[in-house]
């Protein structure tokens, strides 16, 4: 079972470090990086302040594209005793097709938008839909979740087992819109059904229109020593 992961700011910065040290070793810049783990860089630097406390599922994602266990990126490498059975498997990210992506993602479910925020990204659950190709959503009528249009949004939907070591995410991007034309709203309502997130007197249906479609499969491959 992989440690449950420490929150706050001294164990977000330690793995920080951990992270930058890696990236130093193996010559990977964090664009590439948030492309081997298959995220957008705003959000693996708010990954990075927030600590793995914050979505740990991340962290196994940016852990094998570093090359690391989760435990080894959480709470550092230690050197097994003589004797000790070999190591754990290695998590392992594997590309989806965008068939894959979105068999993956479904007809429904929850999952996390990306916006740009005053302070950087927000990053908001939502419960989604989708909609000929498109991720659909309610939320309340100028929340944070209700961007104007055109907004460039990420949208994220991720499962793991208990032991993060299996897995799989998806990540949109694209642009947002607000849903206004009565015909769709109806039919979106009649067959749809998704409730806000967060609801209020008025909601608004946002549709995210894909730019691009990603996902990484995550496995496990028996663990090698570092050259």
């Amino acid at each position: 079972m992989e440690p449950h992961p420490r929150t706050g700011p001294s164990a977000a910065a330690a793995v920080a470090h951990r992270i930058a040290d890696r990236q130093a070793q193996i010559g990977l810049g964090p664009d590439a990086l948030a492309h081997r783990a298959g995220m957008s860089r705003p959000y693996l630097e708010l990954l990075t302040a927030a600590g793995p406390g914050f979505d740990p599922n991340g962290f196994l994602r940016i852990a094998a594209a570093l090359g690391l266990t989760y435990h080894e990126l959480v709470a550092g490498r230690a050197d097994p005793p003589p004797g000790q059975a070999p190591p754990a498997p290695r998590p392992v990210l594997v590309r989806l097709t965008e068939e894959e992506c979105w068999d993956r993602v479904g007809t429904r479910g929850v999952g996390r938008i990306g916006l740009p925020g005053e302070h950087g990204p927000a990053i908001l659950p939502v419960n989604y839909a989708v909609d000929r190709h498109t991720v659909v959503y309610r939320t309340h009528h100028h929340s944070a979740a209700d961007p104007p249009p055109g907004t460039d949004v990420s949208f994220e939907v991720d499962r793991t087992d208990d032991h993060r070591s299996n897995g799989w995410s998806v990540l949109v991007t694209g642009t947002a819109e607000r849903i206004d034309d009565e015909p769709t709203l109806q039919r979106l309502m009649r067959d749809l059904a998704v409730q806000p997130w967060a609801g209020g007197p008025r909601t608004s249906w946002i549709r995210i229109r894909p730019v691009s479609v990603t996902g990484r499969r995550i496995t496990s491959m028996p663990a090698e020593d570092e050259d």
